[in-house]
């Protein structure tokens, strides 16, 4: 499934975005640029691999970071 994003990666303007919307889940503000560039780059292979939207992905991998970030700390 061809999208535009999985070819050309996210604007500065969506990797800044993207990395906000990860310090809203909790990740550290330090690294959510990292993050956000990391997230970005496996979204796009997921969405290859699995023949999903980018926008599928995205979500997909959002949702398992916000759990991850709200499970109980011991």
């Amino acid at each position: 499934m061809f999208h535009p994003w999985l070819n050309r990666g996210v604007t500065e303007t969506e990797q800044e975005q993207l990395a906000a919307a990860l310090v809203a889940l909790g990740c550290p503000t330090a690294k959510s640029a990292e993050m956000a560039s990391q997230l970005d780059k496996r979204a796009r292979q997921f969405a290859t691999e699995r023949g999903v939207t980018y926008e599928h992905a995205l979500s997909h991998l959002l949702a398992l970071m916000r759990q991850g970030w709200a499970a109980p700390k011991n």
